[in-house]
This record gives structure tokens, C-alpha cells and sequence, in this order.
């Protein structure tokens, strides 16, 4: 495994574990050049999965766009990386125990903004407002009234 700060090739695995759900390992190294430690995760190869776009495109599908997508929504906000990662990791799950090899955008966006409601208001109401493509304030609000009924 190339080490991310010397680019050396070379490095040991010190230790190693699974991740709560069983899907990836994870293992700690230490590159044999420069001695700094970094983390790897090993995942199953799976079958790709294609996203429709609305536009009709279709692209492979990527945890990390998922992942940047939550983030951002998430900026400056009380939320861990591991709460961020488990809603990564129950997204991917729900999308690759769909039967079907081609999911919609639209799918996936739903699947993240439940699980943003879930997590933080904000966060959901940030996300929300880029993927909903909110034209104006009143949109934004009658959104925001949503979720107040809602909980």
C-alpha cells in the first residue's frame, strides 16, 4: 500500500478490524520509509451500480460523492464523522440490496435527505435546499414548515 505522505510503497499493517457492519476492514499501517501511520479500508468488489440522472446520463455510483454531498451538509454542525459514515454505509446498503443495476438520482437523494432528517434539522434543510433547487424564500419556508409538522 503506497503510504499518502512519502508515496513509498511499502508498509506494514499494524492492526486490523472489521467495521461494526462486517462490510470493509479496517487497518491500521505504518509506512517502513517514513514511519507516519495512516488508515486503509478494504471492501468487497462488488458489482458496479449505474445513477440516472434527470437529465438521462448515467454514471457509476459513488459512495464519496454521497459522502462530500452529507458533508457539506453538514459543515459546522454537532455531527461525528462516524454518525456521517453509518448513514454513508446504510445508503449504500440500501441501494446495493436493490435488485435493480441502474438507480435514479432521485432515489438516491431521497435516501439522503431521510436520513439527514434523521440526524439534523439543518443539515437536512441544507441539503434539502440544493437538491430541491428551492427558486425562491417561500419554498425554503414552506420546507422548513414541513419538517416543523413533521416532528
Amino acid at each position: 500500500m503506497r503510504c499518502p505522505f512519502c508515496l513509498h510503497l511499502d508498509s506494514k499493517v499494524l492492526d486490523s478490524r472489521q467495521t461494526e457492519e462486517g462490510g470493509s476492514i479496517r487497518r491500521r499501517r505504518e509506512c517502513t520509509a517514513c514511519h507516519r501511520r495512516f488508515t486503509t479500508y478494504e471492501r468487497v468488489d462488488e458489482m458496479p451500480f449505474l445513477v440516472v440522472k434527470k437529465d438521462g446520463r448515467r454514471e457509476p455510483f459513488s459512495r464519496t460523492k454521497i459522502l462530500n454531498g452529507i458533508m457539506r451538509a453538514c459543515e459546522k454542525r454537532p455531527i461525528s464523522l462516524e454518525t456521517i459514515e453509518q448513514a454513508v454505509d446504510e445508503i449504500e446498503r440500501e441501494v446495493r440490496s436493490s435488485l435493480e443495476r441502474e438507480i435514479t438520482s432521485t432515489y438516491i437523494g431521497e435516501l439522503v435527505m431521510d436520513k439527514l432528517r434523521a440526524i439534523d434539522d439543518v443539515a437536512y434543510v441544507r441539503f434539502a435546499s440544493v437538491y430541491r433547487q428551492f427558486k425562491d424564500v417561500d419554498s425554503f419556508i414552506q420546507e422548513v414548515q414541513q419538517l416543523r409538522k413533521d416532528r
